[in-house]
């Protein structure tokens, strides 16, 4: 019973949102106090952490609306996101944990309009590419759990606060192929799309929760959320908004092979960032959205060790209108049909 709930720790608290597509979502741990299942750490443990994410972004969307014409014009944007997330946990006691979160990045995207434009027919002009890679925004947070969970085999639940730094390039540069008024080519350097920036320039503040409920013999409940706050409103070197962010997740685990510490696991998630702050003004360009997906998953538990792989689906898609000085404005936004998670963990 141990190890499905190490499990369950380790799942739920591992999970991250990032950015889907062009919604720039930073990488930020859900309840990342405690990323590796700091459920059943003790006072003095350290518990490494890394994740692995990738994403292939090219579906537009309007609201809920798909826009399938994008592909069949070949106009779309392409962005493709590797990250790695590393995270160091150590529990000042079995109850209060604090974690330093460190992400990586390497970000690709492919367009027609940010360059030649998509004016002439499909297929005449060329696809460039620009790049970003590098350290993102560092996140320290600390966790601690209602109930210690040495005697809360049945359930508990978990509270957290964080600080996000702008540790991350918020300025990355590129060439953009351009066409002067005589249709010759020119190259123009100048930031790279806001998906695709390593950070935001702003300190954020972060409120999470985290916690498990065992439903029967071999299957448990798990949920966890977080909101980060940026009381910060603008980038000044880019014009680009910074934007508060949200996700959440709920689902159960189900301990498949006991005997060989085999856990699989069915939940939903909820990742995306709003139109409105909650703190702070909400000016600059910014591409407010939400994602829903169902994530299913399996989890392997050892001694010491835990190794995760999920493949959140996306369900549903919403690129909210945009707040403006003059009122709301619809836009559209590519999205990723579904990303890769794999996380591995070491405690000692």
């Amino acid at each position: 019973m141990k190890k499905i709930l190490f499990s369950i720790a380790f799942f739920m608290a591992i999970s991250s949102a990032l950015s889907q597509g062009c919604i720039a979502v930073r990488s930020m741990a859900t309840a990342n106090g405690n990323p590796s299942g700091s459920a059943f750490m003790h006072a003095g443990d350290f518990q490494i952490s890394t994740n692995f994410r990738k994403l292939h972004s090219y579906k537009h969307f309007v609201g809920k609306v798909e826009q399938p014409h994008r592909v069949e014009q070949k106009t779309e944007v392409i962005n493709d996101s590797y990250n790695f997330d590393f995270g160091l946990t150590y529990a000042i006691s079995n109850r209060l944990s604090v974690t330093l979160n460190v992400p990586l990045s390497y970000n690709d995207r492919s367009s027609l309009y940010e360059h030649y434009g998509n004016g002439t027919p499909a297929g005449s002009n060329p696809r460039f590419h620009t790049q970003s890679k590098g350290v993102g925004d560092m996140r320290l947070s600390a966790s601690y759990w209602l109930i210690n969970p040495t005697t809360a085999p049945k359930g508990n639940i978990a509270i957290g606060v964080g600080i996000k730094a702008p540790t991350g390039n918020a300025n990355v540069l590129d060439e953009f192929h351009k066409l002067d008024k005589d249709k010759k080519e020119y190259i123009q350097v100048k930031a790279v799309d806001q998906s695709m920036q390593l950070g935001d320039s702003g300190w954020g503040e972060s409120i999470e929760i985290q916690g498990y409920w065992t439903l029967f013999k071999k299957a448990s409940l798990y949920f966890n959320g977080f909101y980060l706050f940026s009381p910060k409103e603008l980038n000044k070197a880019t014009n680009f908004s910074i934007p508060d962010q949200f996700g959440a997740r709920v689902g159960m685990t189900y301990g498949l092979f006991p005997k060989k510490n085999i856990s699989v696991s069915l939940g939903g998630r909820l990742e995306g960032l709003p139109a409105v702050d909650a703190i702070g003004g909400s000016a600059g360009s910014r591409r407010p959205g939400y994602i829903v997906s169902v994530e299913p998953g399996i989890i392997w538990t050892g001694h010491k060790s835990s190794f995760l792989v999920a493949v959140p689906y996306a369900v549903v898609r919403d690129r909210i209108p945009t707040w403006t000085a003059t009122g709301f404005r619809e836009g559209d936004a590519a999205f990723a049909d579904y990303f890769v998670s794999a996380t591995y963990a070491y405690r000692f």
